[in-house]
Order: structure tokens, then C-alpha cells, then sequence
């Protein structure tokens, strides 16, 4: 088989490289080539998922702000204010897991290409794996990724957790004593968001950049 070399921009599907053995020494088995083809499309078409999700994932920050601060604005002068206030931890709680499912999807993804997509790639190539989408793995090293990631969890703990406590604490502190049925939507909001809360920690991806 002959390896696919980069086109003349650097990024697309150029003419096919010279013919290199595999890492053992053995030529690429019969049909590698288009195998690599394959493989090289599914990359594209995750890349470009990555990428869409990644933008959706980053606008729900700002998405987030400007809804809490449009609904907090709305009831800020009614004189229903400390139970309208119970609106704002659903806003934070839907935005929080809409955002979540977006992160883990990034990070699913990136995973699959390092750990799954690479190395067939490489064998259906015969280079080493260490040749093929380094990005993919370089990107992720540094010595500020770690305290990076601590920080990010910090932000999203304050972005879509912290606000629902305080708007709980808000309303308890605004009425005194809450009705029975705000009481129990006031206890489920508090349970959502740290299943939420805890969900955010989990999926936080803290290691150093290696994999396993």
C-alpha cells in the first residue's frame, strides 16, 4: 500500500506517499489502502462533530448568562419575587446538563481517536502510531493542563450549580417559611443539581495528557 501524503495546502488527501514497511518489518496486508481511506473519513467526520460541539458547548456559557440575567431582571420588581425566584435553578439546571452532554461528547471523541482510531490507522498505514495524529495526543500535554482543568471545574461549578443554591437560600431567606409545594420544588431543584454538580466532577478529565 502506499501511505496518503498531504496535498499541497498541508490539509487535504495528497498523492499517495512512497511504500513503507510496517513497524514489524511486513508490508501493509491487501486493500490497507482503502481501509485508510475509510479510516480517514471516519476522522474528518468526527473532527467536524468535535468542532460543532465544542462551539455549542462554549455558546452555552454565554446562553446561560444572558437567560439567568433576563428572567432574574423579569422578577427582580414583582412582588412575587421570593417564589418566582424558583425559576432561575431549572434555567441553570437544563443549560448545566445541555453543556455536560456536549463536554463529555468532546472528550468521548477525542478519547476514540487517540485510543481506537489511530492505531488502526497506523496498521493499516504500517507506521508507527506515534506518526500518526499526534495532535491529537501533543495538545493535550503542558504543564498548565492539570491547574487548567481545576479551574474549569471551578467555573462550571459557579456557572451552572451555585446559582440554583442561591436562589434556594434566596427564597427561604425572602419568605421565612416556604409553602409545602415550593418547599418540595425548592428540595428537587437542590437534588437535580447535585446530581448535576457531581456529574460535572466525574466528567472532568484531570490527568496529565497520557493515556493509560
Amino acid at each position: 500500500m502506499e501511505p496518503l501524503s498531504a496535498g499541497p495546502d498541508g490539509r487535504g488527501r495528497g498523492a499517495p506517499g512512497p511504500r513503507r514497511p510496517a513497524s514489524d518489518g511486513s508490508s501493509p496486508p491487501p486493500g490497507s489502502e482503502r481501509l485508510c481511506q475509510v479510516l480517514i473519513t471516519e476522522y474528518e467526520v468526527l473532527k467536524a462533530e468535535q468542532s460543532a460541539r465544542i462551539e455549542a458547548r462554549d455558546h452555552l456559557m454565554y446562553a446561560t448568562l444572558a437567560v439567568f440575567g433576563a428572567t432574574a431582571a423579569a422578577i427582580a420588581g414583582t412582588s412575587r419575587a421570593a417564589e418566582l425566584v424558583l425559576l432561575l435553578p431549572p434555567v441553570c439546571i437544563v443549560l448545566g446538563w445541555t453543556y455536560l452532554a456536549n463536554d463529555e461528547k468532546v472528550s468521548a471523541i477525542g478519547r476514540y481517536l487517540r485510543t481506537t482510531l489511530r492505531p488502526r490507522l497506523a496498521a493499516a498505514a504500517g507506521v508507527d502510531a506515534g506518526l500518526v495524529l499526534a495532535w491529537e495526543s501533543v495538545h493535550r500535554g503542558g504543564p498548565l493542563r492539570v491547574s487548567g482543568k481545576y479551574l474549569q471545574l471551578a467555573v462550571d461549578q459557579i456557572m451552572f450549580a451555585l446559582p440554583v443554591v442561591l436562589c434556594v437560600v434566596l427564597h427561604f431567606l425572602s419568605r421565612g417559611v416556604s409553602r409545602p409545594e415550593l418547599t418540595v420544588v425548592s428540595a428537587a431543584e437542590l437534588a437535580a443539581v447535585a446530581v448535576l454538580s457531581t456529574r460535572i466532577v466525574l466528567a472532568m478529565d484531570a490527568g496529565d495528557g497520557r493515556e493509560p
